[in-house]
């Protein structure tokens, strides 16, 4: 099992989810996704929201993210024309999914793309539950929920339970302790589950 730890505002996430599913479907491995409040991940680990990034840092990540959604052959708004807003209602809904016992990835990946490439704003409740409807769910009933207790206390257990794994950042695959942080290492996830090794390390 490899645990997934995401937000559906991540760019890479969305840049990667495919991917991963790809991996997990490939090689039989089961996904938890954990969506999970981002910006208090970065706040308790060093991280830096965008906007308070050195310029030089926020160009590169404009020249990768060209690379990467040419890599994976995506569709991807380098500046979205709706504002990143409050993710956790989408993130929330993709909980409630699981709660009910669905499979989020569908959704997530209907989402990030709504995002990235569709310019939807996925602080709307209409829009997260028509993103719902699209994979066959009950968009109005998963919002509903999303907005619950239930689902509130399984996005704070994710947000400890990511700084507990040692992520810093999304998205992070975490297989038997062992993060891996960004799209990017997929490549080195996908290897270690084809040969079983046993998780590194640090030190």
């Amino acid at each position: 099992m490899i645990e997934y730890f995401l937000t559906t505002s991540s760019p890479w996430a969305y840049l990667g989810h495919a991917e991963f599913g790809r991996i997990a479907k490939t090689h039989g491995v089961a996904i938890r996704c954990r969506p999970m409040p981002v910006r208090r991940v970065f706040d308790e680990t060093g991280g830096l929201p965008l906007p308070k990034r050195h310029p030089v840092r926020q160009a590169y990540r404009l020249v990768e993210l060209q690379r990467w959604r040419e890599r994976r052959g995506l569709a991807l708004d380098l500046k979205p024309a709706i504002p990143l807003g409050d993710p956790s209602l989408a993130d929330r809904t993709a909980i409630a999914i699981g709660l009910a016992g669905g499979d989020p990835m569908p959704f997530l990946g209907a989402a990030m793309a709504g995002l990235w490439a569709g310019r939807l704003d996925l602080s709307a409740a209409e829009t997260v539950a028509h993103l719902a409807d699209g994979v066959g769910l009950d968009g109005t009933a998963l919002v509903a929920a999303a907005q619950g207790e239930e689902a509130g206390a399984v996005y704070e257990e994710n947000f400890s339970a990511a700084l507990t794994a040692g992520v810093f950042g999304a998205p992070s695959y975490v297989r038997d302790g062992e993060v891996f942080w960004g799209q990017d290492r997929l490549d080195l996830l996908e290897r270690a589950v084809v040969s079983g090794r046993p998780a590194y390390r640090p030190g």
